[in-house]
């Protein structure tokens, strides 16, 4: 693997380490960055090993590096560079916060390709906690939340289990949902270059993280934290540093009183008529009045260069939706297209996919919720 990244010639608790593997920054924002090869101690790819988990943990234990490709719901995957320490540090926070140790037993559906997975594996084996095959033989599970929609749609038995939700947006509604059926929920915000940087109980409930720093800075969300990564292996992407060690991959955000609220993914906007929507305001607003998941995606314009969508997964919900755009939202942020799509299409890594309900909007192939 041939690995390049780009310098800020900021330090990183990496650094101090002893992995003397430099932060990206994006051309254009920061100090200069010329590129430099990695040192001759390469990181361990994690896809190309045989038992990924066991890769990790080796290197956690031989303070090593580890490249490690991202899972993305629009871009194209990427290979971020993190020192194993970075993951392994957060180990007793997370068995704190979600109360696994080795009496635990975990269950992790999701193919460990996502680093929200592959996490979760690894956390559990470092502390001694079964990874087990069904849903009834766990005391805590990790799911998207598109994974506990289908398992609670499906009629999983969750009681009495811990399930620790992330890779989208918790709401408050699903999260009620999953609690009403026995189980107990936990959330958290973070990205593969980020990782950890919120955890609570559902979307309006996170707050930092242990050891991590959370800034908004000019709409967008900063972290400063020693579990960063060190960027990517080639290319550019959303990861950007500051001098002062602080990292954002774009997304938008505010924090009032300690609360961390993510209003959008960084290229998650629709700039209609010259106006940006950000879509998670929107979608926030719409679910709140139906109940339900409500995706919004931009659809191309002749006039306006783009309109904002709207997809219901329950069309009976159009009236409140439309009631709740008309009294919620700005003109610019109402949706001026209906369309109806009951279960929505997911990545391999079990997110939502944005770019495909986008694409089959566009293409006329989404049947509408209502007339315009």
């Amino acid at each position: 693997m041939s690995l390049t990244v780009v310098s800020t010639g900021t330090s990183s608790t990496a650094d101090r380490q002893g992995a003397s593997v430099p932060r990206a920054t994006r051309p254009g924002q920061g100090p200069s960055a010329p590129s430099r090869t990695l040192p001759p101690v390469l990181p361990t790819d994690v896809a190309t090993a045989a038992d990924p988990v066991a890769a990790v943990l080796q290197a956690c234990e031989r303070g090593g590096l580890l490249a490690l490709r991202t899972s993305g719901t629009t871009d194209r995957p990427r290979v971020v560079v993190r020192t194993a320490a970075s993951w392994a540090d957060s180990f007793p926070h997370v068995s704190a916060l979600a109360g696994i140790d080795r009496s635990s037993r975990v269950w992790v559906p999701g193919p460990l390709g996502a680093t929200m997975n592959l996490f979760a594996a690894v956390h559990a084996r470092s502390v001694g906690a079964p990874l087990v095959e069904q849903p009834g033989d766990a005391t805590h599970a990790h799911l998207t939340p598109a994974a506990l929609t289908a398992a609670l749609r499906d009629g999983t038995d969750l009681r009495d289990r811990t399930l620790v939700v992330a890779g989208d947006r918790l709401t408050r509604d699903l999260a009620a949902r999953a609690r009403a059926a026995g189980a107990t929920t936990a959330h958290y915000y973070g990205a593969a270059e980020l990782s950890f940087v919120a955890w609570g109980t559902d979307e309006q409930d996170l707050r930092p993280f242990p050891d991590v720093t959370v800034d908004i800075r000019d709409g967008r969300i900063w972290a400063r934290s020693p579990f960063l990564s060190q960027g990517y292996t080639e290319g550019e992407g959303p990861f950007t540093t500051a001098p002062d060690g602080s990292a954002t991959v774009g997304d938008r955000g505010r924090l009032a009183d300690g609360v961390l609220t993510v209003t959008g993914r960084g290229s998650d906007a629709v700039v209609t008529g010259g106006a940006t929507v950000l879509v998670g305001e929107v979608e926030a607003a719409l679910r709140r009045a139906t109940g339900s998941d409500v995706l919004v995606v931009g659809l191309p314009h002749p006039r306006l260069g783009a309109v904002v969508a709207a997809v219901l997964t329950d069309p009976a919900t159009l009236p409140r939706a439309r009631e709740a755009a008309r009294t919620a939202l700005d003109p610019a942020q109402r949706p001026r297209r209906w369309f109806a799509l009951p279960q929505l299409p997911l990545t391999a890594a079990g997110k939502v996919d944005r770019a495909a309900v986008a694409e089959l909007a566009a293409d006329g192939r989404l049947a509408p919720a209502g007339a315009a």
